[in-house]
């Protein structure tokens, strides 16, 4: 299997969570997501015809299967988790039946750090940035709500409001910044470099940044300089763990 086969189903198994939390189930209460190729070319930064080779990929392992709709409507996939119990399937026609008592999959943090804007020796890369014009910071707002899909984010993420408000002002304070070069994960980079990457996260890598903060162990000293190290290299570390992940969940088959 390729490795972006591998990725592409690390995201469909993660969107598996969403849609029970969701309750999206069909008919026969097979639990199934919507993941047009339009959003796997945003996700993987790939072209229609690739991304319509990787569903092909991962149909042919057996690992989805996809219903047509017709009429212009996308298909529903059935991503098989040989992992979770709650999706595992079974036969070629029970790709994931959802247990009747899903658990909430909201995460608390015992210790959510609040940001700090003087904590430490790195100087903070926006401390002078005040005189931003409104009009650039509304409009990077607006784009940002739309990219990251924020909408939809507060919807099956409730309990991160916080962070994702956070994400979102810590997006708009780098893309208006006028400084030339910004710290992040404690290197001086291009601000065009660092913006240029932040305009094509979307929102599969800002639910990936908040799992790797739900699950992190180690206290956060600095919640400012953390987003913006993690959502710098989510495009890149996002792609590893699916990899990772699928090839464990996969070893587990059989």
């Amino acid at each position: 299997m390729s490795t972006d086969a591998k990725t592409l189903y690390g995201i469909l198994l993660d969107r598996m969570g969403l849609s029970v939390k969701n309750g999206w189930l069909d008919e026969q209460g097979r639990v199934y997501i919507i993941f047009p190729v339009q959003e796997v070319m945003d996700a993987l930064g790939c072209a229609d015809n690739k991304a319509t080779k990787l569903f092909r990929e991962l149909e042919k392992f057996g690992l989805i299967e996809r219903k047509r709709r017709g009429l212009g409507k996308p298909n529903l996939i059935y991503v098989k988790n040989f992992a979770d119990p709650r999706f595992r399937n079974r036969g070629k026609n029970d790709s994931g039946n959802a247990d009747s008592e899903v658990q909430d999959a909201a995460k608390s943090r015992g210790n959510k750090t609040e940001w700090n804007k003087t904590e430490g020796s790195e100087p903070d890369p926006f401390s002078s940035d005040a005189e931003d014009e409104p009009d650039e910071r509304t409009r990077l707002e607006a784009y940002f709500m739309q990219s990251l899909e924020v909408d939809l984010l507060l919807r099956v993420c409730p309990d991160e409001k916080d962070t994702i408000d956070q994400i979102v002002n810590l997006l708009v304070d780098t893309c208006s910044s006028k400084r030339r070069m910004l710290r992040v994960a404690g290197d001086d980079k291009p601000a065009e470099v660092v913006r240029s990457r932040f305009m094509k996260l979307n929102a599969d890598h800002i639910r990936f940044v908040l799992k790797c903060l739900a699950e992190s162990t180690a206290p956060v000293r600095n919640m400012k300089q953390y987003l913006l190290a993690a959502l710098y290299n989510a495009p890149t570390t996002m792609q590893l763990y699916y990899q990772n992940q699928t090839n464990h969940d996969l070893s587990n088959r059989g």
